[in-house]
C-alpha cells in the first residue's frame, strides 16, 4: 500500500505550499492557533479549482472539546453538507459525549450525510481523549467512519506509537489509521516501519512575522517568544523532506 502525507493546512496559501512541497492531500481549517476549526468556503472552493489536492475539511465551530449541544450539532451538520456541495473530498469531525466516549447517534448521522456525497468520513483527535481506545475504535468502525486520526492518546504521537501499532493490528483492515502530531522527516518512517500504518499527519510548521502583531500596548500575540510576532504556516520545505522520507 502506498504511503500518504497529509497536510494540517490553515489556509490557501497553506495548501499552495503543501502541494508544491510534494503532498497530495491536506486538512483544511482555520484557527488553528485552537486547534483547527471550519474553513472558509471561498479557501475550499480556490484549493479545489486551482490545485490537485485532496481536501477534507474539519468541521468544528468552536475550540475546546467536543460535546457540542443541539444548536452546535446543527450547524456541524449543515457546514458538512455546504463543504461537501462545494467540494470538499471529506469531512474531519468529532462528537463524544459528556464522560468522553463517541456519541454513537451523532456520528453515524454524519458519516451517513458525507457517504450520501460518497466522500471520506474521518473522526479526528477527539479520539484521543476517549476513555477506552478499543471500545472507541470499534463504535467508530460500526457507525462507518473511514479514517481515524490519532496520536495514541498522547500529546506526540511518537509518545503514543504502540497503542497506534495495536490499534492498526487489531482494527487496520476495517478502517485507516492517520498518525498525527508531532509527525515530520525525521520520524515520520520509524512510525510507519513500526506500526505498519500508511499514512502520517503533519503540520509542517514554520513561521511567519506580522509587525501589527504586538503595538501601542496592545496585542494580539497567540504564540510566545521568540515568535509573538509570528503567526504559523506550513512550509513547502518541511513538507518536500517528509515526502521524500516517505515514499
Amino acid at each position: 500500500m502506498k504511503n500518504v502525507i497529509e497536510v494540517c493546512a490553515g489556509s490557501y496559501a497553506d495548501c499552495l505550499a503543501a502541494e508544491k512541497g510534494g503532498a497530495t492531500r491536506v486538512e483544511l481549517n482555520s484557527a488553528l492557533s485552537v486547534g483547527g476549526l471550519t474553513p472558509t468556503l471561498s479557501t475550499l472552493k480556490r484549493v479545489k479549482e486551482e490545485t490537485g489536492l485532496k481536501v477534507i475539511c474539519m468541521d468544528r465551530p468552536r475550540a475546546a472539546g467536543f460535546c457540542y449541544d443541539e444548536n452546535d450539532t446543527t450547524i456541524m451538520m449543515d457546514d458538512a453538507k455546504v463543504l461537501l456541495e462545494k467540494g470538499a473530498d471529506g469531512i474531519a469531525f468529532g462528537f463524544l459525549k459528556e464522560d468522553g466516549s463517541v456519541d454513537v447517534t451523532k456520528t453515524k448521522t454524519m458519516c451517513d450525510l458525507i457517504h450520501s456525497y460518497k466522500k471520506e468520513a474521518v473522526f479526528h483527535r477527539a479520539f484521543d481523549v476517549t476513555p477506552d481506545p478499543f471500545v472507541a475504535m470499534e463504535t467508530l468502525i460500526q457507525c462507518g467512519v473511514d479514517r481515524v486520526l490519532t496520536s495514541g492518546q498522547k500529546a506526540k504521537a511518537m509518545d503514543g506509537i504502540d497503542l497506534i501499532g495495536e490499534l492498526q493490528k487489531k482494527y487496520g483492515e476495517q478502517v485507516e489509521i492517520l498518525a498525527g502530531s508531532g509527525m515530520n522527516a525525521g520520524n515520520a518512517m520509524e512510525m510507519i516501519t513500526t506500526t505498519g500504518i500508511h499514512q502520517v499527519h503533519s503540520s509542517c510548521k514554520g513561521y511567519e512575522s506580522d509587525p501589527t502583531t504586538e503595538k501601542n500596548g496592545v496585542s494580539y500575540a497567540y504564540l510566545t517568544e521568540p515568535h509573538a510576532m509570528d503567526y504559523d504556516v506550513v512550509k513547502e520545505e518541511l513538507v518536500r523532506k517528509l515526502c521524500e522520507v516517505v515514499k
